[in-house]
């Protein structure tokens, strides 16, 4: 196994900036250390803001991670993205292997096209253990995207998907969302409920609210409270978190509910397909409208107006009732393998897309969307 890139970390997660810039030019990147069920925030100094209209294109990206790092294509995972607030370079979460021993390297992409590996350990960082990683090691959580070593192909009412049972502290943290100085780590949990939502306050103070969250699952006809939220984004206008889980429904939660308090129940406003995993969720927007984008293992990237959301009743009729919905309207979009998604400003989006059997980085711009 090569070694890592980063001694801090010691497995790959999502990562997110936190939108906000110090004084001096500084940014803060949390990045998700799953194997430790811990985030990291580490300080970055200032970067040259982007110049107006910049994008973010790489061809053959996973080819060249690969390179960048010593390994093999097929061992360079792309594990979660996000975008610099001011430079618009694009950040990876990449595992260097597929099994639960890879190790991590965090790749940037600038506006250059240029890459580089992020040298995390001499930076300013402080972090923050949950303290309710699953802990049965008979628990196992399912993943449908085929990059652990041991996906196996499944066949499905016809359709054959690549699944993995992993344990399930391998899903403590699949996500993250920030809100108004509140991080947002989304997973499994100990909890008999298990599927979670906590708040953390940045800077960490040791403070934190988890609330266990339910949803109604309508390809799966029942309330669910075991399987975990995949991605989530804040919505709204920082007052509801929008989730989407495997399946796939997109869920709504009022923050002002998520008191750590009980069960809290989302409100399930579409469900976008079965036998499927979503990537990413993100927003941007187009001729004054605000317009979310949901990228997905096996159904097109879909469009979802964010308008629809608020009038949208809660599903909770199941596939198999004659009279049952879909929830909101949605558009597939001739793009096809969009996998990791970030938005780059509110009008254009940055998205790893596997073409020939490889990643390419590429900037969608909303007229394109």
């Amino acid at each position: 196994m090569p070694t890592t890139a980063t001694s801090t970390l010691l497995s790959a997660g999502p990562v997110l900036f936190a939108p906000e810039v110090s004084a001096d030019g500084s940014v803060v990147l949390f990045a998700a250390d799953v194997a430790r069920a811990t985030v990291f925030a580490f300080e970055l100094p200032a970067e040259t803001p982007a110049a107006d209209g910049a994008v973010v294109n790489v061809d053959q990206l996973g080819s060249k991670v690969a390179s960048l790092l010593g390994v093999e294509r097929e061992d360079a995972v792309i594990r979660g993205m996000t975008v610099h607030p001011v430079s618009h370079a694009v950040y990876l979460s990449v595992a260097r292997g597929r099994g639960a021993e890879a190790g991590v390297a965090v790749v940037r992409a600038g506006t250059d096209g240029q890459l580089g590996i992020v040298e995390l350990d001499d930076l300013p960082v402080t972090s923050f253990e949950l303290d309710d990683a699953p802990s049965d090691d008979e628990q196992l959580d399912a993943w449908l995207d085929g990059t652990d070593l041991n996906s196996q192909p499944v066949e499905i009412h016809g359709v054959t998907l690549n699944i993995a049972r992993v344990p399930a502290q391998r899903s403590t943290i699949t996500g993250l969302a920030w809100v108004d100085g509140t991080l947002f780590v989304a997973g499994l949990s100990n909890e008999e409920f298990s599927s979670r939502l906590r708040q953390i306050p940045y800077p960490f103070d040791g403070s934190a609210t988890a609330t266990s969250v339910e949803i109604f699952h309508v390809d799966h006809g029942k309330y669910e409270t075991q399987s975990p939220i995949r991605a989530l984004t804040a919505f709204d206008g920082g007052s509801s978190i929008l989730a989407s889980y495997t399946c796939t429904p997109v869920v709504q939660f009022s923050i002002d509910e998520l008191r750590g308090e009980g069960l809290v129940r989302g409100r399930t406003v579409a469900e976008l397909g079965p036998m499927n995993q979503p990537f990413s969720i993100v927003s941007y927007d187009r001729d004054g409208e605000e317009f979310l984008l949901v990228s997905n293992t096996r159904h097109p990237l879909l469009k979802i107006p964010a308008a629809a959301v608020a009038g949208q009743g809660s599903l909770t009729a199941p596939m198999s009732e004659p009279d049952h919905s879909l929830g909101v309207p949605r558009e597939e979009l001739d793009h096809p393998g969009i996998t990791w998604m970030a938005s780059l400003d509110r009008g254009a989006v940055v998205a790893v897309q596997l073409v020939d059997g490889d990643a390419n980085l590429r900037t969608f711009r909303a007229a394109d969307l």
